[in-house]
């Protein structure tokens, strides 16, 4: 029985998003509980990998480290290092402050591996 209008990837019943699509057997949703068959996507080629982090205790407690101007830590940047006066940072962003303020982008400095930060 079809309440919604649904497109690929929405349950036909509840509307809400569906799991996604396994290699084998049906489509059960979260919400509603109904069982579906994969055609419920459409006809979609679903071929996905994830790829996880990999813990390396050597590199984060710096008992591998090099000291390579260019090992950056995350994207890299033209921003002068104010320690050094070197042109290349690197950053990573993060929301320490309320939702509805800018969030907070930490630099490091490729040559001297200075950190500051800065609130946009």
């Amino acid at each position: 029985m079809e309440i919604f209008n649904s497109q690929p990837g929405f349950c036909p019943v509840c509307g809400s998003i569906l799991p996604p699509l396994n290699t084998v057997g049906n489509v059960v949703c979260y919400n509603c509980k109904k069982e579906f068959h994969p055609e419920v996507f459409g006809a979609q080629d679903v071929d996905y990998t994830i790829h996880f982090n990999s813990y390396d205790p050597e590199r984060v407690f710096g008992k591998n480290k090099s000291n390579s101007d260019d090992e950056a830590e995350g994207p890299v940047v033209e921003r002068k290092c104010s320690k050094c006066g070197h042109m290349q940072m690197s950053y990573a962003t993060l929301q320490l402050r309320s939702a509805d303020e800018g969030q907070t982008v930490f630099f490091t400095c490729l040559k001297c591996k200075f950190k500051e930060s800065e609130n946009s």
